[in-house]
């Protein structure tokens, strides 16, 4: 698969969009399956219209989708999205890896150079 790269409004949008618990709740729960609003609803202590208002703020984050089938309109996962996030963290992960090795080496250099 080949991963987009997003821009850094967008990267932020996702950002800002995971960084709420219920949402990562929702982006959890819809990792496993398509669902609706009311079956995605079901284990939250808060009204269907704030979950609503969650997955909106999700699908302009542009994490998920959603579809009509007949009067249901299931919520998807965009993994090609998640992609792109977890791509963004990647490169972060091995600039700052690239960094800590450097360090070692330099420390290495040190012990070595010790009477």
């Amino acid at each position: 698969m080949v991963v987009p790269k997003w821009t850094d409004e967008q990267l932020n949008a996702a950002f800002a969009a995971l960084a709420d618990p219920v949402r990562r709740a929702l982006i959890a729960r819809l990792s496993r399956s398509p669902a609706t609003v009311n079956e995605l609803a079901e284990p939250f202590p808060i009204t269907k219209q704030a979950v609503s208002k969650h997955l909106q703020v999700l699908e302009q984050a542009r994490l998920i989708t959603r579809t009509r089938d007949g009067q249901r309109r299931p919520c998807h996962l965009d993994p090609a999205a998640l992609e792109a996030v977890t791509g963004w963290i990647d490169r972060q992960r091995l600039v700052a890896e690239q960094q800590f090795r450097r360090l070692d080496t330099v420390l290495e250099n040190l012990k070595e150079k010790e009477p």
